[in-house]
């Protein structure tokens, strides 16, 4: 499954989204899931980036994981790589792919097919696992912005996580919008654009020289 999602292609559908100013109101907590994808192969790094690490000794799904955590979100799972022994990250659930070379969307739809069993949440927010730089305030941000699904915006480019309501998620995990790319389900809804001041949100660390230059401007930020 590649996860290696380039934020450039994102930008071609810019013309779908819709920017806005948005004012956040933490009057009512907002109830969410999370979800890593990190089933993929990771050809590019090497080997599979859910086990890549971070300069802390952290993996990358630990870190994703953690993100998540400190956000609020709950329940939280993953989507790991076929036949993956479960890492005992506290607060997470996997779920092991059934097959190698299931791209993104395929993914997507796994955890999602498992997330719609639990009412608790009213929204999703999904975070790819070459995403590991991402601010628990990014996902705050993010998750509490309405509609059927936001995305953020950083230095003139679209990153992640992704966040889409349960309505959305549901129509997903049922096939009942095919894609075939996640890309495509943002456009045909109307993502919201919500600027944030996060550089690890467009930070894709699928290589081990991405991550190295991710870090150096994280550092420099």
């Amino acid at each position: 499954m590649a996860l290696e999602w380039d934020v450039a292609p994102l930008r071609l559908c810019a013309f779908a989204f819709v920017s806005a100013t948005v004012v956040v109101s933490s009057s009512e907590p907002t109830c969410f899931a999370g979800l890593v994808l990190a089933g993929g192969e990771g050809s590019r790094y090497g080997g599979p980036k859910a086990w890549a690490e971070l300069p802390d000794g952290r993996t990358f799904l630990a870190a994703c994981v953690g993100t998540l955590l400190t956000a609020g979100a709950r329940p939280l799972i993953a989507t790991v790589p076929p036949g993956s022994v479960d890492p005992h990250i506290t607060g997470l659930s996997v779920v092991p792919l059934a097959e190698p070379g299931l791209d993104m969307f395929a993914s997507l739809r796994v955890g999602l097919q498992r997330l719609v069993g639990d009412d608790s949440w009213r929204r999703v927010v999904v975070l790819p696992v070459d995403h590991p730089l991402v601010r628990p305030t990014t996902v705050v941000a993010l998750a509490a912005v309405g509609g059927p699904a936001v995305i953020p915006g950083h230095d003139g480019k679209h990153g992640h996580p992704v966040v889409l309501d349960r309505t959305t998620a549901a129509d997903v995990a049922a096939g009942g919008m095919r894609g075939p790319t996640l890309r495509d389900v943002l456009a045909e809804v109307g993502a919201t654009e919500v600027a944030v001041d996060d550089p690890g949100a467009i930070a894709n660390c699928n290589t081990p020289a991405a991550l190295s230059r991710a870090l150096a401007r994280s550092a420099g930020a």
